[in-house]
Order: C-alpha cells, then sequence, then structure tokens
C-alpha cells in the first residue's frame, strides 16, 4: 500500500468515527487540539481510543500505548502506518 492510499484509508476512518469533513482534514490537522484551530480535529480521549481500534483493525496491527502518545498529527499517523507494515 503506498503513502496515498494509506491517507486516504486515514481521512475515510476520521470522517466515519469524528464526523468532520474532509475537506478539513490536513496532513498538519492535529488529532486532539493544539495546534491550528481551524484544521484540529477536537477528538477527546474516546474518540482517539475508538481511531486507535479502527486504525489497528483496518490495518491490522498493534498500536503500543506508548506509540499512541506519539501520534499527535494525521501525518504523525499516516507516517507510523507507512512504517510499520
Amino acid at each position: 500500500m503506498n503513502r496515498q492510499e494509506i491517507e486516504d484509508k486515514v481521512r475515510k476512518i476520521i470522517v466515519e468515527l469524528l464526523g468532520v469533513s474532509a475537506s478539513k482534514i490536513t496532513l498538519a490537522s492535529a488529532i486532539t487540539s493544539g495546534g491550528d484551530p481551524s484544521t484540529d480535529l477536537n477528538a477527546d480521549s474516546l474518540s482517539v481510543v475508538e481511531l486507535i481500534m479502527a486504525l489497528e483493525d483496518v490495518f491490522n496491527i498493534d498500536i503500543t500505548d506508548d506509540e499512541v502518545l506519539s501520534l499527535k498529527t494525521v501525518k504523525d499517523v499516516v507516517d507510523y502506518l507507512e512504517s510499520h507494515p
């Protein structure tokens, strides 16, 4: 799976779980908050858990708690998934 396919799947999961418009999601979008308020996804802790579980299911991987802490932006998630085939 190439980087664009990973990014597309991540966007789709975010749209479905967080109800965010796909046009609002950029690689710089912060999953929770703390970046640009116009692009932050503002996921609460339960939404983050659901997002991680969905990523694990779709990409058939296990993401450790320590790794989850490093996934702050959409780019972080895409980079992580790209490096863990």
